[in-house]
């Protein structure tokens, strides 16, 4: 039985406000507590954290008699999903949260194209094809500024194209879930997957670098693994969740484009993270990009509306 989704509302605008704060904030989280504990081990513990939350929600409201179909799936979302945060991890040692926070967000780029090839109802549109171009352009624009043979920036370009590949591997991810047989599995489950991966791969790097010996159980360290696991991974992700079983998606994609803004303020106030002139253009061109792609139909009937059609 299908269920009937409405236009976003007032009260899903609420919601969507508070879910971008969160996520704009945790880029910000992890490079604050980048001093007392690895980004690597804050992913690790954090994945560890909300997998056993979301076991007890399994545990509880079912799901676990899918496991026998979806776990090939879950396996290759898990390790995706745990190479996003890699990616995030080190990226932002090179980088500036404010910077990977806009980059992360190249995601449903990637998933648009991913889901073109794979799934005949969900070819891209010319709207679609314009909104890549823009964010590609966008990107390059972005990067130009360590580009400069007078000012190069070979770790800030190295930490800024990890981002990229976090976004890559996280749309990777969501054509994962809706090319397999966890289109159909509960939402529950899926988050399970890639959290419990996610967590033992990102360890098995932690160690195998030397990174698991960086942990300081210091205040910023444990309110930072706490806020990640416990308000990012787990609630906020439900959440999500939740709201699109409710709400259109367009809807929900054109609001949940204001966490860049949200990261990339976040960085300039806490961390003070510099912001180039042509980061900020590269990043204008990236969000509308992305707008285009994510929420192409939400755009026409936009476009068509100020043409007075």
């Amino acid at each position: 039985m299908s269920v009937s989704r409405r236009s976003a509302d007032g009260f899903a605008l609420q919601v969507m406000l508070g879910l971008c704060l969160i996520w704009g904030v945790q880029q910000v989280m992890i490079k604050w507590a980048a001093a007392d504990i690895a980004p690597v081990m804050q992913a690790a513990s954090r994945s560890g954290i909300a997998a056993l939350l979301v076991a007890l929600l399994i545990c509880w409201k079912g799901g676990w008699e899918q496991v026998g179909s979806t776990w090939r799936g879950g396996l290759l979302a898990g390790s995706l999903f745990s190479l996003e945060f890699l990616c995030i991890a080190e990226g932002l040692q090179l980088s500036t949260a404010a910077h990977m926070s806009v980059f992360l967000y190249t995601a449903p780029i990637f998933t648009a194209l991913g889901v073109h090839w794979l799934l005949p109802s969900e070819r891209l549109r010319p709207l679609q094809w314009l909104g890549i171009f823009l964010a590609f352009i966008g990107i390059g624009v972005a990067f130009a500024g360590g580009l400069s043979l007078d000012n190069l920036d070979r770790r800030m370009l190295l930490g800024d194209a990890l981002g990229v590949l976090a976004g890559a591997a996280w749309g990777a991810t969501t054509v994962v879930v809706r090319a397999s047989r966890l289109s159909e599995a509960p939402a529950t489950l899926t988050l399970f997957y890639q959290l419990i991966v996610g967590f033992v791969g990102l360890l098995l790097i932690a160690a195998v670098s030397g990174q698991i010996s960086h942990v300081s159980l210091t205040t910023v360290a444990v309110a930072s693994v706490l806020f990640q696991g416990l308000v990012v991974s787990f609630f906020s992700y439900l959440t999500w969740f939740w709201l699109l079983r409710r709400y259109l998606a367009a809807n929900l994609a054109v609001f949940s484009f204001m966490t860049p803004l949200f990261g990339v303020t976040f960085g300039v106030l806490l961390l003070d993270e510099p912001l180039s002139f042509n980061f900020i253009v590269g990043a204008v061109l990236v969000l509308l990009g992305i707008t285009f792609v994510s929420a192409e139909q939400w755009v026409r009937r936009r476009l068509r509306k100020a043409l007075g059609q």
